[in-house]
């Protein structure tokens, strides 16, 4: 696998976010349950269809119901690679709003988000991602400061980082939980 991370990795990125390591560990294993690349090299990524829905403003809501359809709903999801060719179809219909509406790696990051992310296009964010756990990382840590996720970060406020990070329906999978368990494991 290409470019995983290693302690030190996590230790340069908590100094930067002067946040636990365990801090940052906990929202790497929460994301994608400790995987952050599919078993062929590509980045492990989950494309959302609601995300494409807003990003094309519905226009292929009744063409392609299964990748552009108004609320978030886990039905169409394939999982693994299956996500990629979910995301294909997408971009034959809008190269950039697919890309877009995909998250990316260890830390699943949307690739709307790429300019935060310290990226000048989406494409430019989707190949970094694709070479490995470093870049994931790396741009974790931008999202994160870039968007004034540290404090939370710094002070376990999981609900509050959940919020933000996960957007405002984070409740539904329990994700501060996850994150305030997954914290209690790699601090303890």
């Amino acid at each position: 696998m290409a470019n995983l991370l290693a302690e030190n990795d996590f230790e340069t990125a908590a100094f930067l976010l002067q946040c636990d390591v365990a801090a940052i560990k906990a929202v790497s294993e929460v994301e994608t349950a400790g995987s952050s690349m599919l078993p062929d090299g590509r980045a492990k990524i989950l494309f959302e269809g609601h995300i494409f829905y807003s990003r094309t403003k519905g226009a292929y809501a009744t063409s392609h119901p299964t990748i552009c359809y108004k609320t978030w709903t886990t039905k169409f999801y394939k999982g693994g690679a299956g996500e990629y060719n979910r995301l294909a179809e997408a971009e034959k219909l809008n190269w950039a709003a697919a890309r877009m509406s995909a998250s990316y790696g260890k830390f699943q990051i949307m690739g709307f988000n790429f300019a935060l992310c310290g990226y000048n296009s989406v494409d430019d964010f989707y190949e970094a991602m694709q070479t490995g756990e470093v870049a994931q990382l790396q741009a974790f840590c931008e999202y994160v400061k870039h968007t004034g996720l540290d404090d939370e970060l710094r002070e376990q406020r999981w609900t509050d980082f959940a919020k933000k990070y996960n957007g405002p329906e984070y409740w539904k999978n329990s994700y501060d939980k996850k994150l305030q368990a997954a914290y209690a494991k790699y601090s303890g």
